[in-house]
């Protein structure tokens, strides 16, 4: 009798540990970390990480929170979206990838247990995608005259919406209150306003995009100023002696390009042996430079250097002259008339051909003279 009773409260002992563990198994599921919200590239893949301990018969499952749907239960794949997987490691770690992420992926995700009651945690997907320019209503390449307003424009868009930056491609500084920075090379916004363009505005502008996704991305946009030619000249009188080598420079600026030439006392030069004509051009801007190679008589003059285009025309002069001593100065005073004006030779022998005539005339006044007295 007492063996019995003492065998039923050890069956008894038996059974109730049993059920205490079960029951002890059943509450043990529970999260270790929370869900991470994620922040992924647009076409990039996302990647969500559900940490869950002493999982026992209990089954994972991945939900789409804003539109209700059931993604994932336990390893079994319940849409049919086929950039949707899930795979786990030792039934703890559960991952919901989803490939070549688009934008209408952005929202709120759930990875629930089916305890009860349920247990759940969710994390936001947030998809960037890089900036990039429109070809429309982006500035194409504009031609203006000197002088007039220019407007150019950058339509960018991405997530999230990006900065744009305008500067010039060569990093020039320009001279205008529009470009805000302190040194003038840049201006924040997706117009760009250019008042009384100058030639020195012309040049390739860089509208550049960009909102932390990468890469940044631009567009060259080519702004070219016409204007009429314009000529400068550092020195007009030049003096030289005969077989000297010289150079006479001018300076010409015009857009479209110029036609440019030299002429000496309005007859065009053309290279040979006694000129050497030189252009040097940077852009709108071009060095004249013409090469006397021995100066002579006839090099002596005025030379005009000559800028056309199809908006206008213009010139400057330079007057080559002989250095030498005064009387040869008075007689080329007018310079021009070189070839007129005689050798040092030819007027010594005036001179004395002067003095010989009037010699006898002198002689023969003065004997006059002794005759009366």
């Amino acid at each position: 009798m007492m063996v019995g009773k003492i065998l039923f409260y050890i069956h008894f002992g038996l059974v109730f540990h049993v059920v205490i563990c079960f029951k002890d198994t059943v509450e043990v599921p529970r999260f270790e970390d929370s869900l991470n919200n994620l922040t992924v590239s647009l076409g990039r893949e996302a990647v969500f990480t559900c940490v869950v301990n002493d999982l026992g018969s209990y089954r994972v499952a991945w939900l789409r929170v804003d539109t209700q749907t059931i993604l994932t239960i336990a390893t079994h794949v319940i849409t049919k979206n086929h950039r949707i997987a899930v795979n786990h490691s030792d039934r703890r770690v559960w991952f919901l990838h989803i490939h070549d992420v688009r934008q209408s992926d952005r929202g709120w995700y759930m990875c629930q247990l089916n305890t009860d009651p349920m247990k759940s945690q969710t994390a936001y997907l947030d998809v960037v995608v890089p900036p990039d320019i429109l070809d429309y209503p982006t500035s194409s390449d504009q031609v203006a005259r000197e002088g007039a307003n220019v407007t150019l424009r950058c339509a960018a868009h991405g997530v999230p919406t990006p900065t744009v930056v305008w500067r010039k491609e060569a990093g020039d500084l320009l001279p205008t209150s529009n470009f805000s920075d302190t040194h003038n090379s840049s201006v924040s916004g997706a117009v760009l306003h250019l008042v009384k363009v100058s030639r020195l505005h012309m040049g390739a502008y860089l509208c550049i995009a960009s909102n932390g996704v990468p890469p940044s991305v631009s567009k060259r946009v080519m702004l070219v100023v016409h204007f009429p030619p314009i000529m400068t000249i550092q020195n007009q009188l030049v003096g030289a002696n005969e077989g000297d080598t010289v150079h006479l420079d001018c300076h010409s600026e015009a857009f479209p390009k110029s036609i440019n030439y030299w002429t000496i006392n309005e007859q065009i030069i053309s290279q040979n042996k006694r000129f050497e004509v030189v252009a040097i051009e940077r852009g709108y801007e071009v060095d004249m430079r013409l090469k006397i190679k021995k100066v002579g008589r006839s090099t002596f003059g005025t030379y005009s250097c000559i800028s056309k285009n199809s908006l206008g025309d213009t010139d400057g002069t330079i007057k080559l002259y002989p250095l030498s001593g005064k009387f040869e100065e008075m007689q080329y005073n007018e310079v021009g008339d070189f070839e007129e004006t005689p050798d040092v030779s030819e007027l010594e022998a005036l001179k004395r051909s002067t003095s010989c005539s009037l010699a006898p005339v002198l002689a023969l006044v003065l004997t006059i003279i002794a005759i009366l007295l």
